[in-house]
């Protein structure tokens, strides 16, 4: 049993007071939902992966936090993190780690085969994810492959034959997630280069804001491309006109020496995701 610290230490080190990274999950799932219902997406449906966006997201953030602990307590922003602050054992976040994997098999397990075999793929890309930044300056880039497989799954779960619709906005998705993410990096540039951590940040640290403009275009196109071959209606048109202008005020407004302006930036992206999600749903009820 665990005494109520370290309870309170396991709820931390899942970041579930920071339900950011859950919604940036969930969003692309739902996305994929939508893309393949008509009419509105099934609320129970929405639900379960609702569900299982908490748990996955939490593992994932557990399962980076037991790989990266030597890393964490040497940067500022993530020093006070449980297990790098040593206010949990290793063997506890494993213990940890399993409950919210069971959390996800059992959500998993109410959806369809190909949904769940999708599942398993996305599980084989979170063990892989924190690793990434240990051999390449692209981690955002892999990360956005695993971090938006739930386009796919949403998709499955309601049409047993993949399209190039639902692949065009997990694309898009891939590109937002290394754009946003890329933002998030900032923040860490000098504890990571110090600490010899690899990201995009690093990589395109001399213009951000025209690397941010090259990827959330791609993303923009990417979703209109696949919003064209959906026969989506012209409220989505509207919805990307909004994602477009949330979009350049991010680029515009970025200061990659401020960790707060890049906080406050990437967490913005919420926006994004719903913005497009109620831009599909709305389509598919007025068409």
């Amino acid at each position: 049993m665990f005494s109520p610290p370290k309870l309170k230490a396991s709820l931390r080190l899942a970041r579930l007071h920071r339900p950011v990274g859950i919604l940036l999950l969930l969003c692309p799932a739902w996305w994929g939902i939508s893309l393949a219902s008509q009419g509105f997406p099934e609320p129970f449906l929405l639900f379960l992966f609702a569900c299982g966006a908490i748990f996955m997201r939490s593992a994932g953030c557990v399962y980076n936090d037991i790989i990266d602990q030597d890393f964490d307590r040497q940067v500022k922003r993530t020093s006070l993190r449980p297990l790098a602050a040593r206010e949990l054992l290793t063997q506890d976040a494993y213990l940890v780690l399993l409950v919210f994997l069971l959390g996800g098999a059992l959500i998993l397990s109410c959806l369809p085969l190909p949904t769940i075999l999708t599942g398993f793929l996305a599980l084989g890309l979170v063990l892989l994810y924190p690793w990434m930044k240990r051999v390449t300056y692209w981690p955002q880039f892999f990360l956005g492959i695993t971090f938006n497989i739930g386009i796919i799954m949403g998709w499955f779960s309601l049409q047993p034959v993949m399209s190039l619709t639902p692949i065009l906005f997990y694309g898009g998705a891939i590109l937002w997630t290394l754009g946003y993410d890329t933002v998030y990096a900032l923040q860490d540039i000098e504890d990571d280069l110090r600490i010899g951590v690899k990201s995009s940040a690093i990589a395109v640290y001399a213009n951000p804001k025209f690397f941010l403009a090259f990827v959330y275009g791609g993303a923009l196109f990417l979703w209109c491309f696949g919003g064209v071959l959906a026969h989506l209606s012209w409220i989505f048109w509207i919805f990307v006109g909004m994602i477009a202008l949330h979009f350049t005020w991010q680029i515009l407004s970025l200061d990659q020496k401020s960790s707060s302006n890049c906080l406050r930036r990437f967490e913005s992206n919420v926006n994004i995701g719903f913005l497009l999600f109620l831009g599909i749903v709305f389509s598919n009820l007025i068409d």
